[in-house]
């Protein structure tokens, strides 16, 4: 559909060239590539070659495939150092950058201290899905919100949810936040977001009740002010209230309204409210932002600010494709905002293709069959076979499972 409406705007514009030609005279034949014709030619071109180059890929639920590339990135060092000695993994245990699991003979251990005992739980629902597959094995998982082993020192075998892939060498495994123990969101969510499954279905179904036809033409955003890279988008919002929707709401660092940009916090709003506009914006948080895959559900265009930042699923996402890229600095978007809003039928699309890609490749049988291929390739690279700890406590399977 994107293809067919950039076409038919080239098209138009190549009309106008034949019809009026040129102004030195009318015999130049017409330029196979057409003029500038409109400030919104640069972003188009954008969206024309992204469509162009991108190739969406035939999910094979047994083998990840649309997110194979992430694993085998960040398991390449280890491949490449001929893999993973227990006096390596000794020693990264020793520096406290995670928590120890074990899986021996289909059991899985940990070790008894969990600094945060929900994002525990929630790596642990998936493991337990999936422990009959899964050979004898240990692993650091990381449950902080800050990635472990950066890349100006020596590799460390540690698993973490999100990194900046220049910058770490850690291993992405989807976040425990699928399940457990996501962001505390006072006081709709006192004990974090979870259950992907569950927002899945509330998400799709607040989406039907609004159409694209009919939600707000603004930019949204609500959250907490985290990093002062928000400030620019909610400054905007209170220059252009007609443009953007932006607020903060309080954090756990919030002490009077100095905090919150001179403004009174803003309610906490739950994530189906954000669907009825047509324009949500993403940022980073600590470290990559638990609200990204939600947003695309509302059928909403998604403006995501900053790259760095990753969770295994996001580099299958594509700029121009899936969603609007917006610099970290945010000094294109207003302009990005007004393109959108004077291209109504091109950012429905991609909002379209957004919704699509993760309705259909970000399940929660995807989510597992990633646990499963990462854990099984993983413990291939173990140079050795591990044997239990004895202080490590057993973890059994949860009535949910």
């Amino acid at each position: 559909m994107i293809r067919a409406l950039i076409h038919l705007f080239y098209v138009s514009v190549l009309i106008l060239n034949v019809c009026y030609g040129s102004e030195d005279g009318d015999d130049e034949p017409p330029s196979a590539t057409p003029p500038v014709k409109t400030k919104w030619d640069l972003y188009l071109n954008e969206v024309k070659f992204g469509v162009e180059k991108y190739k969406e890929c035939e999910q094979d639920v047994r083998e990840c495939s649309c997110h194979r590339d992430v694993l085998n990135n960040d398991l390449k060092v280890w491949k490449d150092r001929g893999g993973i000695t227990q006096e390596l993994f000794e020693t990264a245990l020793g520096q406290k950058i995670g928590t120890h699991y074990q899986i021996i003979k289909h059991k899985l251990y940990r070790s008894k201290e969990c600094m945060f005992p929900a994002r525990c739980s929630g790596v642990e629902y998936f493991i337990l899905k999936i422990i009959n597959k899964l050979p004898d094995m240990e692993l650091i998982i990381n449950v902080r919100d800050y990635p472990q082993s950066p890349k100006y020192t020596d590799p460390k075998p540690v698993f973490s949810f999100s990194k900046v892939d220049s910058q770490m060498w850690d291993i992405m495994y989807p976040a425990w936040t699928f399940w457990e123990g996501g962001p505390a969101v006072w006081p709709l969510f006192p004990t974090g977001l979870g259950r992907w499954d569950l927002f899945r279905d509330s998400l799709t179904a607040e989406a039907k009740k609004w159409p694209w036809e009919k939600k707000h033409t603004k930019a949204f955003f609500r959250g907490s002010r985290t990093s002062a890279e928000r400030d620019p988008l909610v400054l905007l919002s209170r220059e252009e209230p007609d443009l953007v929707d932006a607020q903060y709401t309080k954090n756990q660092a919030w002490k009077s309204d100095k905090d919150t940009l001179g403004a009174p916090p803003a309610k906490e709003i739950g994530l189906e409210e954000h669907c009825p506009y047509k324009y949500l914006f993403n940022f980073r948080g600590v470290a990559a932002s638990f609200r990204l895959k939600h947003l695309f559900l509302c059928k909403s265009l998604v403006f995501h600010v900053g790259e760095e930042w990753l969770e295994f699923f996001y580099p299958a996402l594509k700029p121009w494709v899936h969603y609007i890229p917006v610099k970290k600095d945010l000094s294109d978007a207003r302009d990005l905002i007004e393109f959108a809003m004077e291209n109504d039928e091109v950012a429905q699309e991609i909002a379209e293709q957004g919704y699509n890609f993760i309705h259909d490749h970000l399940r929660m049988k995807d989510v597992e069959c990633y646990w499963r291929k990462l854990l099984l390739e993983y413990a291939k690279l173990l140079q050795y076979k591990p044997k239990r700890h004895r202080e490590l406590m057993l973890i059994n399977p949860k009535d949910e499972l």
